[in-house]
């Protein structure tokens, strides 16, 4: 039996260190949290996408007493996107969260449906999306879902 490991790489920066263009979208994910319908469990989260043509795309998470009804605000940004703009790759990705004390102090990372997702996205542009992880205390930068979701599934496994 051989043992192996695998690696994620990201980068832990404060909001200082972002570029004009991951601040912006950061700030636009943090506002996109008041934009949630979370009546059940009071966790609102915002998602803000930029496209390759530079246009901002918003999302936010949206619940139902059937719980399995709801949508995550990852895939609420990306399937507007791609429905709107189905010729533009997604560039990058942040993501926020708040409860009722405000923003979140630590990053929170995309559900597991979510990240499949992205990497579907991803393999469908061959292009990384960077996905920045937003918290008051600082974002977790990765340049791609695949650290994320290293042992990942898409069209070209089904062959």
């Amino acid at each position: 039996m051989e043992k192996l490991t695998i690696e994620i790489h990201m980068d832990y920066c404060q909001q200082d260190e972002l570029s004009a263009e991951e601040a912006q979208l950061v700030q636009a994910a943090a506002k996109a949290t008041s934009n949630a319908y979370a009546k059940y469990s009071g966790f609102r989260v915002g998602a803000a996408l930029r496209l390759n043509d530079g246009r901002i795309v918003i999302g936010a998470n949206q619940e139902n007493a059937a719980y399995p009804s709801g949508l995550c605000a990852e895939r609420t940004a990306i399937f507007g996107a791609q429905a709107n703009y189905p010729e533009q790759p997604i560039k990058c990705l942040a993501i926020a969260a708040a409860d009722n004390n405000g923003l979140r102090a630590k990053p929170v990372s995309p559900c597991g449906a979510c990240r499949q997702v992205i990497l579907e996205i991803e393999d469908r542009y061959q292009q990384p999306i960077e996905i920045l992880l937003c918290g008051t205390d600082g974002v977790y930068r990765l340049k791609s879902v695949r650290d994320l979701l290293p042992l990942s599934f898409v069209e070209a496994d089904m062959r």
